[in-house]
């Protein structure tokens, strides 16, 4: 049964009006970026969306139509099955020299957050990550109970990787559009494949960390909060604030596990906000020809 998003007009509009491309970028040719890029091309210092271990790029598609129309460039990705995190920031590394980007902005929640923040890590070098903005995200797998299952996950079948996920998700007291955000997310959990829900639970158990958060420092950091529910322990929330003590907060009464869809004009204005301390600088052709305040 498909959920009300993704039977609305919104959703069938932004499915119609912007193509899902496919790109190789590796020798191993089943290795699939998918993507959704709206907005000019011109501009090469996009805004970068990683979902979830749970969601695919379909779930920023109100970030994608309502930030693209404002001009600017948003890509939502959804990444092939890697199996570790070295591989994983290799291909999206990769990915965005394909694409002839400059610098990125992130937007990564959950599982995204951390491999953006990973990736910010390892490549902080040639900087190829301008900025980050995390939501419901962590800063270190060692903490959770399943890690001792990671070597395992390729081996389990999808009902039971799914069940893992689902399981995170909390059946207590939700609103209408938190209701319906879940019931997305759970429906588009159909089209992600045994080996991609393997992989991407390998990942979120992985024993990795981001281990030099203090080089991280120069890189402005927003942390998007939710204090209604939460899919991870407070202790692991208070982990990612200690990791960026500078960084700015986008707080939100309420919005649950997924207030990108939830509560997308917060979170919309939220990105805004972050992203136009950038205007006069790199970000500067995103907001030719439009009002950026």
């Amino acid at each position: 049964m498909s959920s009300n998003l993704s039977e609305s007009e919104e959703y069938r509009t932004f499915r119609s009006s912007i193509p899902c491309k496919k790109i190789f970028i590796d020798e191993d040719t089943s290795k699939i970026w998918k993507l959704y890029d709206a907005g000019p091309k011109t501009v090469l210092t996009p805004l970068v969306c990683l979902p979830p271990a749970s969601g695919n790029a379909d779930i920023f598609f109100r970030q994608v139509v309502y930030l693209s129309a404002l001009g600017y460039r948003v890509i939502a990705l959804d990444y092939p099955v890697y199996w570790t995190v070295d591989d994983f920031c290799n291909g999206l590394r990769k990915l965005v020299d394909y694409l002839n980007l400059n610098q990125i902005h992130v937007f990564g929640c959950g599982l995204g957050g951390f491999l953006a923040m990973k990736f910010a890590e390892r490549t902080r070098t040639k900087q190829y990550v301008l900025s980050i903005i995390l939501c419901n995200t962590f800063t270190d797998t060692t903490v959770f109970k399943l890690q001792h299952m990671s070597a395992m996950m390729w081996t389990l079948p999808s009902f039971i990787l799914k069940r893992f996920i689902l399981n995170r998700f909390s059946a207590g007291y939700t609103d209408v559009e938190q209701a319906d955000a879940l019931d997305f997310v759970v429906e588009k959990l159909s089209d992600l494949s045994q080996k991609d829900l393997a992989s991407r639970l390998k990942l979120h158990y992985s024993g990795e960390y981001v281990r030099y958060p203090q080089q991280l420092q120069n890189t402005p950091v927003t942390l998007m909060d939710v204090f209604d529910d939460y899919t991870y322990p407070q202790g692991v929330k208070e982990g990612t604030y200690k990791c960026f003590p500078l960084s700015k907060q986008a707080l939100l009464k309420s919005g649950g596990h997924f207030p990108y869809l939830s509560r997308s004009s917060e979170v919309n204005l939220h990105l805004r906000l972050h992203l136009r301390q950038f205007q006069g600088a790199e970000a500067a052709e995103v907001c030719k020809g439009v009002e950026c305040s």
